[in-house]
């Protein structure tokens, strides 16, 4: 009887716990979306396979307290040669509640778990958006957002580091 008395202690100082920490995802929308054709109907002419570059950013903002809205965004540009066939871009949105995350936990959460939550439908949305233009959809590939924040975090620290003078590039006045 007093295993269970300590199990209930603990279990409530869990709850209470998970109680002071709240994370939920509120929306996700299309926030922009931008499809050009500036070579068209050329283009469609072409039968070569184009040359694909993708570009991917991930941002957030503060809405309220509490409140988050992060954004993905993507700019795919196809080229056949020196013309382009065709250029998207997308922002893709959530907001989501987050409260009484630990700081060290919060950056991480900003930056892998809501991306990854909202790339799926940035996905879905560029690929409808060149299927609506009569070429083949792109699909983009899956991202490791963890990789991408990790690497993100690296670059961040290396400028800090190379700051550092040696004493011979030191000079007097």
């Amino acid at each position: 009887m007093a295993n269970e008395a300590n199990a209930n202690v603990s279990g409530n100082n869990v709850a209470a716990a998970s109680a002071t920490t709240f994370f939920q995802l509120q929306r996700v929308y299309l926030k922009d979306a931008s499809l050009e054709l500036p070579n068209a109907p050329q283009v469609f002419l072409e039968l070569e396979t184009p040359q694909i570059d993708v570009q991917l950013e991930v941002s957030n903002s503060k809405v309220a307290e509490g409140i988050y809205e992060i954004v993905v965004r993507v700019t795919c540009t196809a080229k056949i040669k020196d013309k382009v066939l065709f250029l998207v871009e997308c922002k893709q949105a959530g907001i989501f509640e987050m409260r009484g995350i630990p700081n060290e936990q919060f950056d991480p959460i900003v930056g892998i778990v809501c991306p990854g939550i909202i790339y799926p439908y940035l996905r879905a949305n560029v690929a409808d958006l060149i299927n609506r233009t009569g070429l083949p959809p792109i699909h983009l590939a899956e991202i490791n957002f963890e990789a991408m924040y990790q690497a993100r975090q690296q670059q961040q620290q290396q400028p800090a580091a190379g700051i550092v003078a040696s004493p011979a590039s030191q000079t007097r006045q």
